[in-house]
């Protein structure tokens, strides 16, 4: 999640915890701490797909945090002893460990159990941005600061009302889950990888990637459509046109495999198709080149610069999620021309023979 979310859920968990100690630098220092585990941005880890692929490790360990948490604590409570330190302690494992566990409902993947080797959790129930989840954190912080007396009491209303809302998303997940499961079902998508996760700032509107072998499906669901169908669009996937790598072995694990190769004028473009919507993605990376004699080499990674997205692509994208079932994953109604470079096209499903 961003910044100012993990901030305001920090401070709100301070306040809370807190109880008649709730001050606004009580709050503060939950705000603090509620970003801490976010400085693993500061490491290099040598390249760009590197740096990627670790965010999100150690620093958010559930095995981890604890032991920081209590090391602060402790030190906190050496240098000003006005709060017993069961509670000291509690409040500041409480803002460090609720920061991934809120991460972890996002697409990114989470390595909640690091070092064991297993995968990143990502519900992918909330968009990195959802203001619906941070306004009642924030209100509930600014009226903490306000009334001092009812400021722990007013960060529990926050939280819970926040709460409430991170697990609606995920019961929007599991309808769109069984809406994408039933229209598949009997046809050549059926059983395939898929993933779903929400478009922008909302849980309303999902988007759903299913792999192929050789192309990939996409398509956009909301939960206020009136007919359950979904209108697909199909792009290939492309090829990695040399031997695998660390890097792209790192990257697929990362990914979870949802990626897509493209031949850029000599350039080969490797993209994480978890991230994005319709041609904007975030997440693409400069693996090889052609050299004069046309043969790929491998090269440092490079992240490329997402895009373009289009000035009405947000005031689409709101007419989507209202229902608009003639705009497809492009964020363009259906009878619109694509660049012949995309070679996307619109496709309906039919049941097997």
């Amino acid at each position: 999640m961003d910044s100012i979310t993990q901030a305001a859920l920090g401070a709100a968990v301070a306040g809370l915890v807190s109880g008649k100690r709730c001050s606004p630098k009580v709050l503060l220092a939950g705000a603090a701490l509620g970003t801490l585990p976010d400085l693993d941005v500061l490491i290099d880890y040598g390249d760009p797909v590197a740096n990627t692929v670790n965010h999100r490790g150690f620093s958010h360990s559930l095995f981890v945090l604890p032991w920081v948490g209590a090391i602060i604590g402790w030190c906190g409570w050496r240098w000003r002893r006005q709060w017993p330190l069961w509670q000291v302690m509690t409040l500041v494992i409480a803002v460090l460990v609720t920061h991934p566990l809120l991460d972890a409902m996002t697409v990114y993947g989470t390595k909640l159990f690091w070092p064991l080797d297993v995968p990143s959790v990502a519900v992918a129930s909330l968009f990195i941005i959802d203001p619906l989840y941070t306004v009642p954190l924030l209100v509930s912080v600014i009226a903490a600061c306000i009334w001092r007396h009812r400021g722990a009491k007013a960060c529990g209303i926050g939280l819970a009302v926040s709460t409430l809302y991170l697990a609606s998303s995920v019961y929007q997940l599991e309808k769109i889950e069984v809406r994408v499961a039933t229209q598949t079902q009997g046809t050549d998508l059926a059983g395939r990888p898929h993933i779903i996760m929400p478009t922008p700032f909302n849980t309303l509107l999902w988007r759903v990637v299913i792999i192929g072998d050789d192309h990939y499906w996409e398509g956009l669901a909301s939960r206020l459509d009136k007919d359950k169908h979904i209108q697909w669009i199909t792009r290939p996937r492309g090829q990695w046109p040399l031997a695998g790598s660390e890097t792209l072995m790192a990257l697929r694990t990362f990914s979870r495999d949802f990626i897509r190769f493209e031949n850029r004028n000599g350039q080969q473009v490797v993209t994480d198709l978890r991230f994005g919507v319709a041609n904007y993605q975030p997440f693409q990376f400069l693996l090889a080149e052609q050299d004069a004699e046309g043969q790929w080499q491998s090269v440092m990674p490079k992240q490329l610069e997402p895009g373009p997205l289009r000035d009405s692509a947000l005031p689409t994208l709101w007419q989507r999620l209202l229902g608009d079932q003639s705009i497809d994953a492009r964020l363009c109604r259906q009878s619109c021309q694509e660049d012949a470079v995309d070679k996307t096209q619109s496709i309906s499903l039919s049941a097997k023979p």
